[in-house]
């Protein structure tokens, strides 16, 4: 069975138009979601609006939008004067320009619908679009009225049909200047760089979205199943961690190759061999002492014997 499409219009570039669907591409209907139950009864709970100054109940019908001008102070906005804003939706989608699929940053990238004809009679026209755009390798910028909000969309040629991409606006996507103006100019060079180029070049992959499991949601089946079975889960040891002592030595180590002892472990490691020599020179004094006494007492014993047997 097909899926329902959440919208429906036309695709439009220059005169060529043709009927379209947008599509989710994305479903978040298949994580373990929950309700709020009372504890006493295990019967779900009901959420109330109460205002906030009398505790009483407000009734549906007199809940309304407002903006916070002040502390306490709010412009209140009538449901029929927000309508009143809402742009008219015209049901096309106009490209305004294409340009190179990679032109546009991913961070302005939103939600991923999946855009395909609407029926039959629009196959054609919207083939001959989709193949031409992915002839030029480009992608096409359209505007439009979706979910009551006009929204700009980048549609990229996918398959047998478009990947139409809303974007974020200018003023929804923060600088990158705040986050990364402390931080240092650091020259890497020589063979830290190398190393680093190494571990990247025998850690090369490519992106398997079904080898990444979601495992929060697993361990909440889990842990659902286990209630249900009257059991119960333990919870996983957290995974050790080790503290990067030296940066170099990290690098040599990641790359398969020995590490020199540097620092703190070349001072522990001239500890440790000359306390080992030590330990030698240590023994080898008390064999040397043994076997003189040894031989000492060789002939104290000799000397010893003829008086015994004179007194026997």
């Amino acid at each position: 069975m097909a899926p329902r499409a959440l919208w429906k219009g036309f695709l439009k570039v220059a005169e060529l138009s043709c009927a379209v669907g947008l599509y989710a591409a994305v479903s978040r209907a298949e994580r373990i979601s929950f309700h709020m139950v009372d504890r006493a009864s295990g019967q779900r709970v009901a959420r109330q609006f109460v205002d906030e100054e009398t505790g009483a109940e407000v009734p549906r019908e007199d809940q309304v939008k407002g903006y916070e001008t002040g502390a306490g102070d709010y412009v209140v906005l009538e449901p029929d004067e927000i309508a009143a804003v809402v742009p008219d939706s015209t049901k096309t989608l106009p490209v305004e320009a294409f340009l190179a699929c990679d032109d546009i940053d991913p961070l302005y990238f939103d939600m991923p619908y999946y855009l395909a004809p609407a029926d039959r009679a629009a196959g054609k026209a919207f083939a001959l679009i989709r193949e031409v755009m992915a002839a030029r390798k480009v992608a096409a910028l359209a505007r439009t009225v979706l979910f009551r909000r006009v929204r700009t969309v980048l549609i990229r040629p996918q398959g047998a049909g478009f990947i139409a991409t809303t974007l974020h606006y200018d003023y929804e996507v923060r600088s990158a200047d705040a986050a990364f103006e402390d931080l240092p100019e650091i020259k890497v060079q020589g063979e830290m760089l190398e190393l680093a180029e190494h571990i990247i070049k025998t850690k090369s992959g490519s992106f398997d979205p079904a080898a990444f499991d979601d495992r929060y949601e697993a361990a909440l089946a889990e842990l659902v199943k286990a209630k249900l079975e009257g059991r119960k889960v333990r919870a996983p040891k957290p995974a050790a961690t080790g503290k990067v002592v030296d940066l170099m030595d990290a690098l040599r180590r990641s790359a398969g190759r020995d590490a020199p002892a540097s620092g703190g472990t070349k001072r522990a490691t001239k500890r440790a061999s000359a306390t080992k020599t030590a330990a030698k020179t240590a023994t080898k004094s008390a064999s040397k002492a043994k076997s003189k006494a040894k031989t000492t007492s060789k002939p104290a014993a000799k000397a010893a014997a003829p008086a015994r047997r004179k007194a026997g």
